[in-house]
C-alpha cells in the first residue's frame, strides 16, 4: 500500500490510502494500470459487514459491467451482502486468493483482501480522499446521532 492518511472519528480509526478513489458505498479503487482499477472494501465497510467467511462471483473475465450492477456476493457471520460494481467497463477478474481465504477481506482490506479488477472508468460518484473523509464524517455522525436519539 502507498502513503496513507490517519483517520479517526469517534471510535472508528483507520489509515486511508492516498491517491485512491472511494465510492459512496465504501469501496476503494486503486489505479492498477491504464484504465485498470483494483477494487476492494474500505475498512469502514468491513467493520459494518462483520467477519467475511465466503464470497462468489456472478461475472466472469470479459463480461461487460455497469456501475450499480451486482457482480457477486460476500457471506459473513451476520448476513449475505451483494457486491456492487463501482465502475463502468469490463470485469477482468475476482481476487483468486479469496477462494482459499475470504478472511483476507477483513484482515487486509487494502492489500491482499482486494475484491476485483475492472478495466474501464470509476463511477462518476467516486470521490478523492478528501471527499471520502467528508463522507465518512457525515456517515459516522449520522450513526452517532441515531444511537443517541430517543425512540
Amino acid at each position: 500500500m502507498s502513503d496513507t492518511l490517519f483517520y479517526k472519528r469517534s471510535t472508528f480509526v483507520t489509515h486511508l490510502p492516498v491517491g485512491y478513489r472511494y465510492s459512496p458505498s465504501h469501496f476503494w479503487l486503486e489505479p492498477a494500470g491504464p484504465k485498470l482499477w483494483k477494487i476492494g472494501f474500505t475498512k469502514f465497510a468491513t467493520r459494518m459487514l462483520g467477519e467475511i467467511v465466503d464470497h462468489q462471483w456472478e461475472k466472469v473475465a470479459g463480461d461487460p459491467v455497469n456501475s450499480g450492477e451486482i457482480l457477486g456476493s460476500v457471506e459473513g457471520f451476520k448476513a449475505i451482502s451483494d457486491l456492487y460494481c463501482v465502475a463502468i467497463g469490463t470485469f477482468v477478474e475476482g481476487n483468486p486468493i479469496l477462494r482459499e481465504d475470504a478472511g483476507l477481506i477483513n484482515k487486509d482490506p487494502y492489500g491482499k483482501g482486494w475484491l476485483y479488477i475492472i478495466e474501464g472508468e470509476p463511477d462518476s460518484k467516486c470521490v478523492d480522499l478528501n471527499g471520502y473523509k467528508a463522507l465518512l464524517d457525515a456517515t459516522i455522525d449520522r450513526i452517532l446521532e441515531n444511537q443517541h436519539s430517543p425512540e
